[in-house]
């Protein structure tokens, strides 16, 4: 084999062994071997159970607002003032016994139940030993966002807080700038705690039936890890024109110094 056809032997494995293939980047691809075009069912997300150090928010009404503005600690103020912050103050917080703190009502437990369980909870209690049918209380009980921790390659790394009651990984993933070119989308890893421990999990987001995954949706305080592609460490480029160029620099600098040192 002459030098020649040894460099181009070299640059053709090269890049072919760098560039990353477009198939590993794209998403929900259809994998099934027939060709046609599956109907893929998401699994139903199930209803959260509230964990320690949740915090809730709960706002009370009734006919009379003055009948039940003890109860809300953010009555008068705007829903375009409630940050981030202040929902986290005025809100309830889960204490490591389970119970939040109302005014009036005192310590509830809501450790283990459902957000419509609270609800109702508090509804009763209200109808049983304050009010009658007749004020029309109507109580909404909703988490102070939802909360979830990604990292790795991802755009935007860090805790993230979104403002709606169910997200899909998907939405996780964008909300955080999407996975980098050299993010392996075939194995990020969501970390999930539960009252039996912690639960962890590899999706391939290039499969289309990963949404018949139950971590498909997450659940609060998930955490979501995105790991890199061997690419990344080799360094010699992520589309084909750096691999190029890579190679070509390697090669030039070789050259340079097989003539120094033969001169």
């Amino acid at each position: 084999m002459t030098r020649k056809s040894f460099y181009i032997l070299l640059l053709v494995s090269s890049l072919f062994v760098s560039c990353i293939p477009i198939k590993d980047l794209v998403y929900l691809q259809d994998k099934s071997p027939s060709g046609e075009q599956s109907t893929v069912a998401a699994v139903e997300s199930k209803p959260y159970r509230v964990q320690v150090n949740d915090v809730l928010s709960v706002n009370i009404k009734a006919i009379d607002p003055k009948l039940v503005s003890i109860f809300n600690k953010t009555e008068g103020v705007s829903s375009t003032a409630k940050s981030e912050t202040g929902l986290y103050f005025d809100g309830f917080t889960v204490d490591d016994h389970g119970n939040i703190r109302m005014p009036i009502l005192g310590e509830l437990n809501v450790i283990g139940y459902t957000l419509e369980e609270i609800r109702t909870t508090i509804e009763k209690k209200l109808l049983e030993e304050y009010f009658k049918s007749e004020a029309n209380i109507f109580v909404t009980v909703k988490l102070a966002g939802f909360k979830y921790t990604i990292n790795g390659e991802v755009g935007s790394t860090g805790t993230k807080t979104l403002y709606q009651e169910h997200v899909n990984i998907m939405e996780a993933i964008a909300n955080a700038g999407d996975i980098t070119t050299v993010g392996n989308r075939k194995a990020v890893t969501v970390i999930r705690q539960s009252p039996t421990g912690v639960q962890m999990n590899d999706l391939d987001l290039t499969d289309v039936n990963v949404m018949k995954s139950p971590y498909y949706y997450l659940q609060p305080n998930d955490y979501i890890y995105v790991k890199p592609l061997r690419q990344k460490t080799w360094g010699t480029g992520q589309t084909g024109i750096q691999s190029i160029g890579t190679i070509i620099t390697l090669l030039s600098l070789a050259t340079t110094v097989y003539l120094i040192i033969k001169n």
